[in-house]
C-alpha cells in the first residue's frame, strides 16, 4: 500500500531542496555580477611639496636641495598630477601620474658658493590590488621614473673666487613597489585613505618608498574630495665619473585631490 504521507514527506523535502538550490543560484549570479561590475575613478591633484636631499651629476660636487612650497611654485614651469583607478569588489587597477619641470637655488656651502639645479621629472606608476578584507588590499606595481638634471653652479676656488662649472644628464629607471591600502567603503559619505609603499630594492633606485594618508568627504554619487599628505623618497645612483648621476631626494607635502567617480 502506498504512504502518501511518506511521499508527501519527500515532495516537500525535494522542493525545499530545489527552491534552496535556486535562491543559492540567483545570489551566486548576483555576488558575481556585482564582482564583475566596474566603477571608475578620476582623480586629478595638486601637492604643495617640501623637498630635501642632494643630487649629483658627473664630476661637479654633490648638490644640497632644501626648498618649501614656496620655493617650489615661484620656481615651477609646468605641473600635471593625475590618478586613475578601475575597481569592483576583489580588484583594482590603478596609475598615478606626476609631472614637474622646475629650477631651484641650490643651498651654499663651504664648496658651492651659488648655482641652481633645473629638473624635468616624470613618475609614472601602474599597480595592481587584491581586496583581502573590507578595508585592506594588497598590490604589486611599479613606478617608471624618468629625470633630466641641469646643475649650475660657481664653485669656491681655494684662493678666491669662484668659478663656473655646469653639466645636464637624464636618467630613466623602474622600481618595483610592494603596495599595502587601507579604506573604508567609498559610498560612505566621510572617506579615507591609507597606503604604504616599499620598492626599488636595487633593480632601479637603491631603495624607494612612499606613503600617502587622506581624508575627505563624498559629496554625491559623483564626486568627493580629499586632503591629505604624501611623502615620496627615492635613494637612486648610477655610474661613475662624467656619467654619474645621483638622486636622493624626498619630497613630501599636503595633497588636495577632486575626485570624479562614474
Amino acid at each position: 500500500m502506498i504512504n502518501f504521507r511518506n511521499i508527501s514527506k519527500y515532495i516537500f523535502i525535494l522542493s525545499a531542496f530545489f527552491c534552496f538550490q535556486h535562491s543559492f543560484s540567483q545570489e551566486s549570479q548576483s555576488n558575481a555580477a556585482n564582482a564583475k561590475k566596474w566603477q571608475f575613478l578620476v582623480e586629478p591633484y595638486l601637492m604643495f611639496p617640501n623637498m630635501n636631499g642632494k643630487t649629483g651629476i658627473g664630476n661637479l660636487p654633490d648638490v644640497s636641495v632644501d626648498a618649501n612650497p614656496g620655493d617650489i611654485f615661484s620656481n615651477l614651469q609646468m605641473g600635471a598630477m593625475l590618478n586613475l583607478e578601475a575597481s569592483n569588489d576583489k580588484w583594482t587597477i590603478a596609475t598615478d601620474f606626476i609631472y614637474m619641470k622646475l629650477n631651484q637655488d641650490v643651498t651654499p656651502g663651504n664648496l658651492i658658493n651659488t648655482g641652481d639645479v633645473t629638473a624635468k621629472q616624470l613618475a609614472w606608476e601602474l599597480a595592481g590590488l587584491r581586496r583581502v578584507t573590507p578595508w585592506l588590499e594588497l598590490g604589486l606595481g611599479g613606478i617608471l621614473n624618468s629625470l633630466n638634471l641641469g646643475v649650475d653652479i660657481n664653485v669656491n676656488n681655494i684662493g678666491g673666487g669662484t668659478t663656473n662649472r655646469s653639466n645636464e644628464l637624464t636618467q630613466t629607471w623602474y622600481d618595483p613597489m610592494l603596495i599595502a591600502r587601507i579604506k573604508n567603503n567609498q559610498v560612505k559619505k566621510f572617506i579615507y585613505e591609507f597606503r604604504g609603499e616599499i620598492g626599488g630594492f636595487g633593480i632601479g633606485s637603491d631603495f624607494a618608498w612612499q606613503i600617502q594618508a587622506y581624508a575627505g568627504y563624498r559629496f554625491s554619487k559623483l564626486f568627493h574630495i580629499t586632503g591629505g599628505y604624501r611623502v615620496i623618497s627615492l635613494d637612486y645612483s648610477k655610474g661613475e665619473g662624467e656619467d654619474r648621476f645621483l638622486y636622493d631626494m624626498d619630497t613630501f607635502g599636503p595633497v588636495i585631490r577632486f575626485g570624479f567617480n562614474f
